[in-house]
């Protein structure tokens, strides 16, 4: 049952499972017992999210370098000890349970979660949708 990566706010997949908010904000405007209903999220876990510093760094990325260097600057963020444990259990996780990760961003080739589809991937987790 491996992890799905999604763009939170749009709507489910079948067998989907929990889906879970890794950004920084919940999304606004939108009561908090209205986030699951309206396929936001069902948890928000936002250790998963850049630090703010980080996602300007990725809002201001116009070339392959400047976001070369935020997916780096991610990566360090997620190198943490709680953060390592964090993606080691959601890639043990996939294995046995449904859900998915996501953020708000329309297009993940520049979302952070294109960096943490990789990181999942590296920690051994099962993913099934393709970039």
């Amino acid at each position: 049952m491996p992890v799905r990566i999604v763009q939170l706010g749009s709507p489910r997949a079948p067998g989907e499972g929990t889906r879970i908010g890794t950004v920084r904000r919940p999304p606004r405007g939108v009561p908090k017992e209205q986030f699951a209903a309206q396929d936001w999220y069902d948890v928000w876990y936002p250790n998963l999210a850049p630090s703010p510093e980080t996602v300007k760094q990725a809002q201001a990325a116009a070339t392959p370098q400047e976001w070369a260097a935020f997916a780096r600057k991610y990566r360090a963020e997620m190198a943490t000890p709680e953060n390592r444990h964090t993606l080691a259990l959601l890639a043990r996780m996939s294995q046995d349970a449904n859900f998915s990760v996501g953020c708000y961003c329309e297009d993940e080739a520049h979302c952070h979660r294109s960096v943490l589809r990789q990181l999942l991937a590296e920690a051994g987790a099962r993913i099934s949708n393709p970039p």
